[in-house]
């Protein structure tokens, strides 16, 4: 819906006769590179104001998930769209977004992906001062506080860990629990668990491999796997939701994005406890707080550093309409989707108009 209102101002002047204007103008040929997690969302999410912005487009998906971005490329041609306004590349990273990020005709980058691999993009177009966009990882931490629904929190948490096979940036991958309720909400995840219908498969057996040694690394250093840890049968690459309890908060499984269906448990005393251990993270995509308290929800929200703050549901599911990022090592700082996607795709250009009254 934004793209009918390419938002400008008019504003006064200090000096007489003065207006100043602001215009909103493409930014030039922009570079979109998306994850495989959400494939078709991807592509809606930077292709449509891109365009609607005015942009020659070039989208390069995943190598993992081709056939949907080839698919919204010829719907795009079938709709009207001008043969060259979008256009889909197929390949490896190296190959194929490696020269997109390099070339200098490319004045815009937006990356949705991995951190280690948003430092080498930020770092390839730093070097020529393109715009550049990350939108990156998370290891977003759900606080279940002691006054919460513990059903809810419940649903919420298997929701957030597990939905897409934990297959998200905004996975809810800390669960931070307060003591008074921990034994009782642990007891209900761990019965919930298992009754988790149908878990969708990792993207490569080497996702499937990297999980599973995490797991069983962090198992060998004294934690303790309360549900799953374990691979799916014997065919496909699922992994079984899988819980942990006494992970440290500065382990490698508790620090880093696993991008799978796993989730640690933590107890803390209350909220202040519950805030620092959110915030002891590199990450600072999302985070969600249960709780029946607006004075509790609303201090969370005040200190957590996450970009989007969820209360009393999961830690996923931001709309179209809202813009999404993060801070510190989950993005660069510009929000994508809703009206925020619009200083992303487009440049403002100031125009000042001086009026001589003689000529009146």
């Amino acid at each position: 819906g934004e793209g009918r209102r390419s938002y400008g101002r008019t504003t006064t002047a200090s000096m007489p006769h003065r207006t100043v204007l602001t215009l909103r103008r493409p930014v030039g040929v922009a570079a979109l590179l998306i994850s495989f997690n959400t494939p078709l969302p991807n592509v809606a999410w930077k292709a449509f104001p891109s365009i609607f912005c005015g942009n020659g487009s070039v989208l390069k998906p995943s190598e993992h998930t081709p056939v949907s971005a080839w698919w919204f490329g010829r719907l795009c041609l079938e709709a009207g769209l001008p043969s060259g306004v979008l256009n889909v590349l197929q390949g490896l990273g190296p190959e194929a977004g490696g020269p997109l990020v390099d070339d200098p005709r490319v004045a815009l980058v937006s990356f949705t992906g991995s951190a280690a691999t948003g430092r080498a993009v930020a770092e390839a177009a730093g070097r020529r001062l393109a715009k550049t966009v990350l939108e990156l990882g998370g290891k977003n931490a759900l606080v279940v506080d002691d006054d919460a629904d513990l059903d809810r929190a419940v649903e919420w948490t298997v929701a957030s860990a597990f939905s897409n096979a934990g297959q998200r940036c905004a996975a809810a991958s800390r669960i931070v629990v307060f003591d008074a309720v921990y034994d009782d909400f642990r007891a209900r995840l761990a019965a919930a668990v298992p009754d988790v219908d149908e878990i969708g498969p990792v993207i490569s057996e080497a996702s499937l491999e990297r999980i599973l040694g995490a797991v069983e690394s962090a198992r060998e250093a004294g934690a303790t796997v309360l549900c799953g840890g374990t691979r799916v049968g014997d065919r496909g690459w699922r992994v079984a939701p899988t819980v942990l309890e006494d992970v440290p908060a500065d382990a490698p499984l508790a620090c880093e994005e696993l991008f799978g269906p796993v989730a640690t448990l933590h107890r803390v005393a209350g909220l202040d406890d519950a805030v620092a251990l959110a915030n002891d993270s590199q990450y600072g995509l999302t985070a969600a707080i249960h709780t029946a308290s607006v004075h509790r929800a609303l201090r969370f929200a005040e200190q957590v550093e996450a970009g989007v703050v969820v209360v009393n549901a999961g830690t996923h599911g931001s709309e179209p309409h809202m813009g999404f990022g993060g801070v510190k090592q989950s993005g660069t700082g510009w929000k994508e989707a809703g009206v925020e996607a619009l200083d992303v795709y487009s440049e403002t250009r100031y125009v000042n108009l001086v009026v001589d009254p003689a000529l009146a």
